[in-house]
């Protein structure tokens, strides 16, 4: 069937902000307090635990009220160096800081921490300014994972081993290397099923920033530390002669222990700097997106959604834009008591959007339901588009309606990569489901290892609306049978 793209274009109407689905909330920090949020836990009364890089952790209450402007804010803790990870654990506040992973309680019930532990000390550090560590979570195997971000610049103590990996650490503080290749891993969380996930920054050696699954002994790209894969310590294969400018897809045939991003978020069109996650687990009390991945971005001022599936034993998935006009640079992001997304926020050390040089925002679903791509799953030929709400069919079960084109990234030493290997792609067939919430792509000339973005232009709801984001970007690495 033909149609015109005249007529894809009378059915859309201007859609509605993205402030009527998800309001904001902006929590007032007293004046005296410098809060560049590197932390955040929720614990189990309903109090926010917020670290900041210059090393205090502040007790938040009065953050889940309609009205956050009674929020208090208690020191917690002091004296810690650039915590930038909290977990609540067996009746301990677990921590990461620059040199060790750290536990920490009040034994007393003042709100003060007066018991401060190390659990393990042994990850290593160069003096390099850039040497941060993330986490902890508990990983599939039931010990405190963490990343370890790679140096950039002088090393003034020498070269320190195990930059740039996931660490597994014991509950009695042994340390297991475990993943390779990492660059700048500013996120870690575990998902709901167990398996652990962490962001990276697009630079040298990270084509684009990246969501990925992170298994015991994978590879991820970056070569700065695999000369710590020589020690003892490492329990897996030695990746050597990483090669340089290949596109990632072609280094996957030759280095089996590469890991391919579970997600690419494309420089620009989906942030720059991912950075903390969360899943939503309210059961639909924070929108349609329940089960769903929420990813803040320093750069964007921002926070994306991730929409996963696991193919042939593959994690996989598409992103989607989100919420823009955060204060600045988000960094963490946690549920609260009260189902809304807590986001904290600094711009040091890497500017951003927004106005303000840290910050503490809520985000809270104000009841209406916006038309969205709920979900875009990879199918035999194609793939399958579900909505939050019923599609006008008979306008939107057009190809017209649809432009798709796939690209990928060179693994390489220089800062990023562009988009290569771009090609359109054509979309021959557009079937829609019997209950007219999903669309279903036939698609010519899919490729596993690819981004394969998408804009819906004429997709029109039955009410006659239009699509609040009409663009998706699929990473596209298992082909269903």
């Amino acid at each position: 069937m033909v149609i015109t793209t005249t007529l894809c274009a009378l059915a859309l109407s201007l859609p509605a902000g993205e402030e009527d689905f998800y309001e904001i909330a902006t929590i007032p920090i007293p004046e005296d307090i410098v809060l560049e949020v590197s932390g955040i836990e929720i614990l189990q009364d309903g109090t926010a635990l917020i670290a900041t890089r210059r090393g205090n952790v502040y007790s938040v209450t009065g953050a889940w009220e309609d009205d956050v402007s009674g929020a208090q804010f208690n020191l917690f803790a002091q004296g810690l160096q650039e915590p930038l990870g909290l977990l609540d654990h067996d009746g301990w506040i677990y921590v990461m800081q620059r040199g060790e992973l750290s536990r920490m309680r009040d034994t007393r019930g003042d709100g003060r921490v007066d018991e401060l532990e190390t659990v393990c000390d042994l990850i290593p550090i160069s003096g390099n300014y850039h040497e941060y560590n993330f986490g902890p979570v508990i990983g599939p195997d039931g010990n405190f994972w963490v990343t370890t971000n790679k140096p950039f610049g002088d090393e003034p103590f020498g070269r320190a081993e195990w930059r740039g990996f996931t660490m597994s650490i014991t509950p009695d503080g042994q340390m297991i290397p475990t993943c390779s290749g990492l660059r700048s891993p500013a996120g870690v969380e575990t998902s709901p099923w167990g398996d652990a996930f962490y962001t990276d920054n697009q630079g040298e050696w990270c084509g684009a920033s990246k969501l990925s699954i992170m298994r015991p002994g994978d590879f991820h790209g970056h070569p700065h530390g695999i000369g710590s894969c020589k020690n003892e310590e490492w329990a897996f294969s030695i990746v050597d002669n990483v090669p340089n400018g290949k596109l990632f897809p072609e280094v996957k045939e030759d280095i089996p222990e590469l890991r391919m991003p579970a997600v690419w978020f494309p420089y620009d069109k989906m942030g720059r700097s991912p950075a903390g996650m969360a899943w939503d687990m309210t059961e639909g009390e924070f929108g349609p997106f329940a089960g769903q991945l929420f990813v803040t971005d320093q750069y964007d001022a921002s926070v994306l959604r991730v929409a996963l599936e696991e193919v042939n034993g593959n994690w996989q998935g598409a992103c989607f834009p989100f919420r823009m006009g955060l204060q600045c640079g988000a960094i963490r992001c946690e549920f609260g008591p009260d189902d809304s997304l807590l986001v904290g926020m600094t711009n040091r050390g890497w500017g951003g959007r927004g106005n303000s040089p840290f910050g503490l925002q809520r985000l809270r679903w104000t009841g209406e339901t916006p038309f969205e791509i709920h979900t875009m799953s990879a199918i035999p030929g194609g793939f399958r588009l579900r909505f939050t709400s019923d599609v006008n069919t008979d306008v939107s079960a057009h190809a017209s309606c649809f432009k798709m084109k796939s690209y990928t990234y060179k693994l390489h030493s220089g800062y990023g990569s562009p988009e290569v290997d771009v090609k359109e792609l054509a979309i021959t067939e557009v079937i829609a489901s019997e209950d007219g919430r999903a669309l279903d792509l036939m698609v010519e000339g899919l490729r596993s290892g690819y981004v394969h973005e998408l804009a819906a232009e004429g997709v029109a709801s039955a009410a006659g609306g239009s699509l609040l984001h009409k663009k998706a970007y699929y990473t596209l690495i298992e082909l269903p049978e």
